[in-house]
């Protein structure tokens, strides 16, 4: 083999290697896009703080995913009375800091444009519209996935007896945890 062979050899070995290379670069940014939103889940669920809120349950059904109940929470609609709350137009990114009532299910205490500095738990939303006395916010929390079947149990329940566990970390992202009823827990929707 001459010197001129020899040095055309690992070119083509890196030529062979290079279609690999690349499929494996592409399945890598693939299973990355498709990690970041898990991994962002279990952030929240990990470092959030466990709040409870009140919610009004509709029990509609998934053809994939079985039954679940529309998470209408009883802090999406607050009064302009609130501290800061008149501050607040459509379309803001605003926070509503939480305070526990006396039966420990948390209230909308306070809604400010950043997040409470003193730890208090206070959940991120965006205003969708201003109007008399109240003001609606969406948190992003619009459902809760149950097993097939248990969608009917909740939705013949008073729905004060159904409350929502949820982790709010500082930030003010918030992830449902969990649905107790009667203060017990009846499902649970966390990774671990």
């Amino acid at each position: 083999m001459t010197a001129e062979a020899l040095d055309q050899q690992p070119a083509t070995r890196s030529r062979k290697l290079s279609p690999f290379l690349k499929w494996g670069l592409i399945a890598l940014v693939q299973l990355t896009l498709i990690a970041l939103p898990l991994i962002d889940r279990l952030d929240v669920q990990m470092s959030g703080k466990e709040v409870t809120l009140a919610l009004v349950p509709v029990d509609p059904r998934d053809l994939l995913r079985g039954d679940y109940v529309i998470i209408n929470l009883a802090i999406a609609r607050v009064s302009v009375d609130l501290p800061g709350a008149n501050e607040a137009k459509e379309g803001d990114r605003v926070y509503v800091r939480l305070a526990p009532g006396t039966d420990g299910v948390m209230r909308a205490a306070s809604v400010g444009k950043a997040p409470d500095a003193s730890g208090t738990a206070a959940m991120a939303g965006t205003v969708q519209s201003v109007g008399g006395s109240d003001i609606r916010i969406y948190y992003g929390i619009d459902a809760f996935f149950l097993p097939e079947g248990d969608g009917l149990i909740i939705e013949d329940l008073d729905t004060e007896r159904v409350n929502l566990v949820v982790a709010v970390t500082e930030d003010g992202r918030s992830l449902p945890l969990r649905l107790l009823v009667d203060g017990k827990p009846f499902k649970n929707d966390a990774a671990f």
